[in-house]
């Protein structure tokens, strides 16, 4: 969640400028021949203007067509504050738009760890745009996220899973033995890396252990240095239920500082319990 998503998207700006630059030269040799070329070993770099390697892309050969490139097994780095990697079978490159089309086993891997695959991506340069309607899965150290379908805005940090979406992080990263919290919802789930959090729409449930958090809408903050879960904030229909106790409200908040949750709009309590002191419940006394 954090800054998984569009850390791990950034290569593909790299990949797509790389081949912006390039194509002029490429167009002039195959409208002259009239014919496609294919090339061994396909390497391109660039660098900063301090002549510092700013990135690479590579590929064991490249088809040279009329108007684009397909580049087989492609591997390309960017190196910035944080490496990255992206790695695919096949990848084709429009000269004209410089937009790039990565598929089959797509896996980007940031320098920390985190790694999002799918079966296909997308890149429009003008739109500054990432798209794909496959199946994705985002992994790093805390959690686990699964949708289908996603899109970015790399230049405005943020992206999002558009449906289906899954995630089960833990509220300890940094422990072995931390809790799981499992969200789902029917998406999208938005992630705004600049505010570090990560929005879940419609029909969103979050479970944990015996206790269950449904809302129509779900706000997660994290700690920017370790990842942890600072605040949630729940509006519409929200449920909370823990054993056969329930409450309900228009909003609730969590504060994990201060492990205080507050319910307000019209909050009502339900209590399910045993024997003639239905305060127990509460840690009261019966008058």
């Amino acid at each position: 969640m954090k800054k998984f998503l569009m850390t791990c998207l950034m290569i593909l700006i790299a990949c797509g400028f790389v081949y912006a630059q390039d194509t002029q030269e490429v167009q002039s040799a195959t409208d002259t021949q009239g014919y496609s070329q294919q090339f061994e070993g396909f390497n391109l770099q660039g660098y900063t203007d301090d002549g510092k390697k700013a990135w690479d892309v590579k590929g064991d050969t490249a088809d040279v067509l009329n108007s684009s490139i397909k580049l087989h097994n492609v591997d390309a780095n960017s190196y910035g504050e944080q490496k990255m990697n992206v790695k695919a079978k096949t990848g084709i490159v429009d000269k004209a738009s410089g937009d790039m089309h990565l598929e089959k086993d797509v896996v980007i891997t940031t320098e920390r760890g985190t790694q999002l695959t799918t079966d296909a991506l997308d890149w429009q340069r003008n739109k500054d745009l990432v798209t794909t309607d496959d199946k994705v899965v985002i992994t790093d150290e805390s959690m686990i996220a699964t949708g289908t379908g996603a899109t970015a805005h790399p230049n405005l940090k943020q992206a999002q899973l558009n449906e289906d979406v899954t995630v089960k992080m833990k509220t300890e990263p940094k422990k072995s033995d931390g809790r799981i919290v499992t969200i789902t919802s029917d998406g999208p789930m938005v992630i705004d890396q600049i505010k570090q959090s990560a929005v879940f729409h419609d029909n969103v449930v979050a479970v944990q252990e015996n206790r269950i958090l449904q809302a129509d809408q779900m706000e997660v903050f994290f700690d920017k240095l370790t990842n942890k879960i600072t605040k949630i904030i729940c509006t519409g229909n929200v449920v909370i239920t823990q054993g056969e106790n329930k409450s309900y409200s228009k909003m609730a908040i969590y504060d994990a500082n201060t492990q205080m949750l507050t319910l307000s709009g019209q909050p009502k309590l339900i209590l399910i319990t045993q024997g003639e002191n239905p305060l127990a419940a509460l840690g009261g006394e019966p008058k």
